[in-house]
């Protein structure tokens, strides 16, 4: 199936690993170019070198007011055109309610809320018909996952802010979409494992509780990102799309 992304022009955010580099990777895989960020300048030329002549990397925080009009400059500036954006942040501290600091839920609001919203606004202003605004969200939009309380508390409000978007870009041909991954298996993932105290158990205990019995796979995810970031996907907006191996039970 041909996706139309050859040529397309897209800014990955958060890609110099794991859900956010494995988006890449496809888009570019299927033609797409791709402008990578990351916070540290080195990583993210090095994976964008990694993904070859079609992807370039930059520096950036999410959290940092300037960074999404800079970054919707540099990739009209490198690739003449911008298409869509993919955004992707790494997830919050951890904690329960009581220890998690009121330092840790500013920081994480800057970058994970206000910095996408910031991203998007930038975007959007610059998209024409047939462009996409993709965000990286989590299985915490439906339900909250344990000892990740700011997580539980951001996403699902940045989640009725993409729909929110949806509605207001929608009659300019602009398309909005959300991607909940659940147990991909990236760093990330192991990271959060290990907090257990016995990483394998905890994995072994999850999987047990996933249908498909596995966690996935972070090309998985990353085909899915790249099919709704795809004209093929024209007339999918305002979706929230579990990517979870069946985790999320309800309708």
């Amino acid at each position: 199936m041909d996706l139309g992304l050859k040529d397309r022009v897209y800014i990955v955010t958060g890609a110099t690993r794991g859900l956010g580099l494995a988006s890449a990777r496809e888009l570019t895989a299927d033609g797409a170019k791709v402008l990578l960020t990351g916070r540290d300048e080195k990583r993210a030329a090095d994976a964008a070198a990694g993904l070859g002549p079609n992807a370039a990397g930059a520096a950036a925080d999410n959290s940092d007011p300037e960074a999404a009009a800079r970054l919707v400059a540099t990739a009209l500036e490198r690739f003449g055109r911008l298409d869509g954006i993919l955004i992707s942040v790494g997830g919050p501290a951890p904690g329960f309610a009581a220890d998690n600091t009121d330092a840790q839920w500013s920081a994480a609001f800057e970058s994970v809320f206000l910095g996408a919203v910031r991203l998007a606004r930038a975007a959007a202003a610059e998209l024409g018909e047939g462009g996409v605004i993709g965000f990286v969200l989590s299985g915490s939009v439906h339900e909250p996952i344990p000892g990740l309380t700011i997580s539980n508390g951001l996403r699902p409000g940045l989640a009725g802010f993409a729909k929110s978007l949806s509605l207001e870009l929608g009659p300019r041909g602009i398309r909005v979409v959300g991607l909940l991954p659940a147990r991909i298996d990236t760093d990330r993932v192991r990271e959060l494992d290990a907090l257990s105290g016995d990483a394998e158990a905890a994995r072994a205990g999850n999987e047990s509780r996933i249908p498909l019995r596995r966690y996935g796979a972070p090309e998985e995810f990353g085909r899915t990102a790249a099919f709704l970031l795809s004209p093929a996907a024209s007339y999918l907006t305002g979706v929230m799309l579990p990517v979870d191996g069946g985790s999320r039970h309800g309708f």
